[in-house]
Order: C-alpha cells, then structure tokens, then sequence
C-alpha cells in the first residue's frame, strides 16, 4: 500500500510559509483578520446549523468533509447536520468514504434487517485503517438512523453505502457468494471465481498485484467479463431488486478496483482519478436506484469533498467528487461542507497499516487559514462562503490543513494544501480545538 501514501504526499503538498523577521507574526495575523467583515457566525450547538441548512435549500447532493480521519468533533457535527438534512430536508441516502461490503453490512443493521448493537455493526469495518468507521461516534449516528428507519416502510428507509474503490478481492467474494448460494445464475459464480483463481497468486496483496501488471500480467478480461454478465443478469430483474443492486455495484467495484490499484504504480494522479471517479459513479448508482425523491449526503475527507479547482490538486492533474458533481449536478443543487481546526488530538498511524495512536495536532501554521480564523476569536465558527467571495484578502490561496490516517506532526509543512477557501467550499466549520474519536464502547482501536 506504499504508493497509497504517495497520494497522500502529492496532495498535502508542502506549503511553505514566510513570515518577515522584523514583524511580530501575531500582530501581522490580527491585522490580517481584519478583512473577515462579514460571513463568520457562531457554532454552538445545532441551531447553529440553521443558516447552512437554510442555504442548503432544496439542494439534491451534500457533501460533508473532514479535515482528518480521526477527530471527533468532525464526525459529531457531520452527524449533527445529516441528522436535521434527513429530519428537515427529506436526504434519503448516505455514501461514504468507505468499502461497499462492510458499508453494506452496516446498512442492513441500519434497516433493521440485522440484529445486534451498533458498536457491533460498525466493526464490519475490518481493513486498515478500521478507526475510521468503526468508532463510536458512527456507532451512536447508526443507533439513532436504526431508530429513525423502524417506523418507515422500507423504500423510505435511509440507507448509507460505501462508496470507496479499495474493496477488490471482498467485492469479488460478495459476488461469487451471491450467485452460489441464492442460486440466481451458476455461470455468473462461474465467471467470479475464475477471476478469483487469476487473482489467487496473489494473495490478496494489492502491492503484488500492482507489480504484475507491470510485466504484463492482468485479471482485468475476467473482472470486466463478470460485470458485465452481472449487468445483463440486473437488467431482468425488477428496477428496484436490491440484492441484483448489491451483487452489480460489488462486481463495478472490483472492475474499478482492479484500475485503480493497476494505475498505483504508475501515476498517482490517475489512480486518484480513478477512485474519485468511481466514487461519483457509485453516488449515481445511488440516486437512480432509489429513484423519485432521492437525495444523498456524502461524507469523505476535504481532499475529495473540497472543489479540487480551488487547490493544488488542479495542477496535479487530479479530481475530486465535490468538483465532479458540481460539473455534473449543478442545477440539482450540490452544496460542500468542509471542516478546519487550530489545534488539539487526532488519531492516525506514523506509517500505512501502522500501530493507531492518538497523536497531538500542534498549532497550526502562520498565514494558514486555521491561523487566521484563530487569530481572529479562538473560538468555533461558521463561515458561509458566498458572503467571502467579494473580499480580495478573502479570496488569496492560503494553506489549509488536512490531516490522512498517516500523519506525521513534526513534518506540518507538508500537511497544507494551498486553497482558495471561498471557492473550494461553501460552507466552513472551524473547531478551534479538536480531540481524537473514541473507539466503541467495551472494544479499542
């Protein structure tokens, strides 16, 4: 998995700050807040939200960001505001930053088609880094989504997915299970498990298989092959057959995969673009298998949701889902949330696959935009960026921290992406002191 982290590398792309050595860095910043004039409000508790949820509108698409993978008070806001977009606005559906099977298996305890408790549930979440979704915050939301679904009928149930592309090899078990078991159509087994047999000497090591396909070797005829007798076997059924669903997006997923981890080791811009990329076609899936009244909410890191035009990623080559689906949806109403802090506890990991900690967020770094929102109150703080986007000072590239699941504090520099933040969001919320998420109660990280 080492060349997932050189995408973490070219994104959080080293930002070097100047400051004169004849000023005094916190007096230059004060000034320097001077040009917030307007757009900033409090955030207190979720009334707060009101002025969001106001802007939101009759919006279709929302997509809530993170600045880290591991801190709690994003993944209790993120929470707090799916909670009244659900109650208040009708959103339908969840996609998240995580595998399609293990999303899955959560999503049938959410719907009450499996017993159990949530902290139970969420541990379906097995692949590094687990801390991710298996935590207690997402226990406690899935808790209250199970209690807000049981009094519904089952089409008007919200379901949350996964919509990441890792999942190669369990996507590839789902479908060959399927089509063993339900009896559906034993040639479809067949075509899974003869793309399971070229992908056997590998041993389930993504790394491995990357290195192949450098010299020739490719599983890709036998995934395609699949997907596409998945599809035809899908478009006999009902419109809305939901295990057909389940067992076509498993086999895209592995089709995608198979992509995304075949460009690893030769570009890391076309890697990204395959993963974000299939995460927007599965947020289209999404709404067209749901049908009339679909309304979905996507939760992933700021590096997807953030409109990548505003950033370096833009020069990088890449793209994001926010900026693929403002392209695509933008009379649907697509609407980005991200999230900043100053400072305060993560948990994350010094190496890919490496031991979970809680790590120490130092302070963040002069001229950065979490320094200047300190600067101006230390204080949480709402920003609504159209009121911003006529402000100069406001609209200038400033770094902006965004922390991965490996993260390395005394290497800051490197953890900021230049960003002009009135066009890369259009909402904000600032935590000026942040702590790590919690494991599940009675388990650990």
């Amino acid at each position: 998995m080492a060349k997932m982290r050189l995408i973490w590398i070219v994104l959080l792309s080293g930002w070097l700050y100047s400051c004169s050595s004849e000023e005094d860095p916190v007096a230059e910043l004060e000034q320097e807040t001077g040009f917030l004039t307007k757009g900033v409000y409090p955030l207190e508790d979720i009334q707060d939200l009101d002025v969001v949820i106001n802007e939101i509108g009759n919006s279709q698409y929302v997509l809530i960001g993170e600045a880290s993978h591991g801190t709690s008070e994003f993944y209790t806001w993120r929470a707090d505001l799916t909670r009244r977009l659900i109650q208040e606005k009708g959103f339908n559906l969840i996609a998240v930053e995580g595998d399609w099977p293990a999303a899955y298996s959560l999503n049938q305890y959410i719907q009450g088609q499996q017993n159990g408790t949530a902290q139970q549930a969420v541990q379906s979440f097995q692949r590094w880094p687990t801390w991710m979704w298996a935590n207690q915050e997402v226990a406690n939301f899935s808790e209250w989504l199970r209690q807000h679904n049981q009094s519904l009928p089952q089409n008007q149930k919200v379901g949350f997915y996964g919509m990441d592309v890792y999942s190669l090899w369990e996507s590839l078990e789902a479908v060959r299970s399927y089509f063993t078991f339900s009896s559906a159509d034993p040639a479809i087994a067949q075509l899974a498990q003869s793309a399971q047999q070229c992908l056997a000497p590998y041993n389930q090591n993504e790394q491995l298989y990357a290195a192949a396909t450098t010299q020739g070797s490719s599983c890709a005829q036998q995934l395609e092959q699949l997907l596409e007798a998945v599809q035809a076997y899908r478009a006999r059924q009902p419109a809305n057959h939901e295990a057909a669903f389940n067992a076509e997006q498993n086999a895209l997923v592995a089709v995608n995969a198979e992509r995304y981890y075949t460009q690893m080791v030769r570009s890391d811009a076309g890697s990204w673009n395959v993963r974000d990329r299939h995460m927007q076609e599965t947020v289209n899936r999404l709404i067209a298998h749901r049908g009339n009244g679909a309304k979905i909410i996507i939760w992933a890191h700021n590096t997807h949701v953030g409109d990548a035009r505003y950033t370096d990623m833009a020069s990088a080559g890449m793209v994001n889902i926010g900026q693929l689906l403002r392209q695509q949806h933008a009379q649907a109403g697509v609407y980005l949330v991200g999230f900043g802090t100053y400072q305060g506890q993560v948990i994350a990991s010094n190496q890919w696959g490496g031991t979970v900690r809680v790590m120490n967020v130092p302070p963040a770094m002069p001229n950065s935009w979490e320094a200047v929102l300190h600067a101006y109150s230390a204080e949480d703080k709402l920003l609504l960026m159209r009121e911003l986007q006529d402000i100069p000072e406001a609209m200038q590239s400033r770094g902006h921290r965004a922390i991965g699941v490996t993260y390395n504090p005394t290497y800051e520099a490197g953890n900021y992406v230049p960003t002009i933040l009135p066009r890369r969001y259009d909402a904000f919320l600032y935590i000026d002191q942040t702590t790590a998420l919690s494991p599940p109660a009675g388990g650990s990280f």
